[in-house]
């Protein structure tokens, strides 16, 4: 049987999200960003394709590295004005039976006790149908909005996630033993006493003494993502995620993978144990020429200062100081240093210039844009699975919902005429509709198995930090 290829589609409760300035567009609804009306659209939309979820980004704070200023973002919907990504999961959920929901929470911001309740509730009421896209935060401006006077060091944040990604898993995995909430009417208790267990974690970054607030959910710990491919980042990665979400050229993409896997086995985890996702911006019509006209249609709605506003806050640069013709070059920055690495160390071949950034096609570092018939667009989508060892894919918001009803009505026919999607949905919760039946909770070779109650969890390797220069 050929490999299934996984889709989530890519938004963000905001205006704009990747490609600043498309909700001008006429057909493009995202304005209504802040009506439920349009996110039950969009996961109906998602569930009819046989999408495995929804893939909700988020960031603390605003975009004003570019030209020490918000405006330009502020302008173009670029990510701002923006909402909680979390509180629109009851009302898809309750749209849907199947549709997956990744949520993004950031360890730099948040407190693992109420996130941990969070996402146990999130995951009780869709019945086990959650993931956590794990991010560390890289803006200043979300550092600053919490009292602190900057962002904290790149490899500092992955130090602080690996404690909290530690204490989370206490709580999911071991404060309940399994039957603890017994639900006994007749004998007038709820729950066991004696099988419920309190944390204690004093460790450099946290300090907690409690037992987790809610009953054990179908997968306790949600399906985990993380999206970041530095030096660091991939050592996090192969220590807790499951799935790995890259924007990053096919070659650079090939090489994290096969070194995230590889770094695995330190903790005792297989290459299977880590699925590999691409973001993709994908334009698709029945025949070429149509593809074409849509993606001129739509290029017009571009927002040049928005666009350059996101690269600004993504890489830590201000590109207000570069002429269009400048060429991107490395810059150490405390922003997303796989961003910048893409677009430059990671492209020898090619010297992208600030002009290119702005424009709305193929950018070092941020996976496949295709344009084309649905044939066009499943052959550049399985080039990846076959060169890069890409699992799935999560599809960039362009024009919506037009655009991912393009995709669903015309390409997700084609893969599966070849085979290589599903024509229904696997039973069970997200984590085994994407690992199989039986999967429902963390693999036992997963580190955070290990903090399971009567399991004595193995000390993990230290991380590899990147070098100091």
């Amino acid at each position: 049987m050929a490999k299934q290829i996984h889709l989530n589609t890519f938004h963000m409760n905001a205006p704009g999200h990747s490609w600043a300035g498309l909700w001008t567009h006429p057909q493009d609804t995202c304005v209504n960003y802040t009506d439920l009306d349009f996110w039950t659209e969009i996961a109906r939309t998602a569930e009819r394709g046989l999408f495995d979820g929804i893939f909700l980004a988020d960031v603390s704070g605003v975009y004003d590295v570019y030209n020490g200023s918000p405006d330009a973002a502020l302008a173009a919907g670029a990510q701002i004005p923006s909402g909680d990504p979390s509180v629109l999961i009851s009302a898809m959920a309750a749209a849907t039976r199947h549709l997956g929901f990744g949520v993004t929470a950031s360890v730099g911001y948040e407190q693992p006790y109420y996130l941990a309740r969070r996402f146990s509730t999130l995951d009780h009421l869709t019945k086990g149908r959650i993931a956590w896209n794990i991010v560390t935060g890289y803006l200043d401006s979300g550092s600053k909005a919490l009292g602190e006077t900057t962002t904290r060091a790149h490899d500092d944040r992955y130090d602080r996630a690996d404690e909290f990604l530690e204490l989370v898993y206490k709580l999911w995995e071991g404060s309940w033993e399994d039957d603890a909430a017994v639900h006994d009417k007749v004998g007038r208790r709820f729950v066991d006493p004696a099988k419920v267990h309190r944390i204690s974690h004093h460790g450099e970054h946290f300090n907690l003494d409690a037992i987790h607030l809610s009953e054990p959910s179908p997968q306790r710990t949600p399906l985990l993502y993380q999206a970041g491919t530095s030096t660091r980042g991939r050592e996090f990665a192969a220590r807790h995620a499951e799935c790995v979400f890259a924007n990053q050229s096919k070659t650079s993409l090939a090489e994290n993978a096969a070194d995230i896997r590889r770094r695995a086995a330190a903790y005792g985890r297989r290459p299977e144990d880590i699925k590999i996702f691409v973001g993709a911006t994908v334009i698709v019509a029945p025949t070429e020429a149509e593809a074409r006209d849509k993606y001129e249609d739509y290029r017009g709605h571009l927002d040049v200062q928005g666009a350059l506003a996101l690269l600004s806050g993504w890489t830590g640069i201000d590109f207000a100081q570069y002429g269009p013709d400048d060429p991107v070059q490395y810059v150490k920055s405390n922003g997303m240093q796989s961003k910048l690495e893409a677009m430059t160390i990671r492209s020898p071949d090619r010297v992208w210039k600030v002009k290119d950034l702005a424009d709305f096609g193929e950018v070092g570092g941020r996976g496949p844009f295709v344009v084309g018939t649905p044939s066009q667009v499943a052959d550049e989508l399985l080039s990846w699975v076959d060169d890069a060892g890409v699992d799935g894919f999560n599809l960039t918001r362009v024009v919506e919902p037009a655009n991912l009803a393009d995709f669903v009505d015309l390409v997700v026919p084609e893969l599966q005429n070849r085979g290589v999607y599903k024509t229904e949905y696997a039973p069970g919760t997200l984590r085994e509709k994407i690992y199989g039946s039986g999967h429902a909770r963390l693999s036992s070779r997963h580190p955070g198995a290990g903090f399971r109650h009567g399991v004595t969890a193995t000390p993990s390797p230290a991380p590899v930090r990147e070098p100091a220069e």
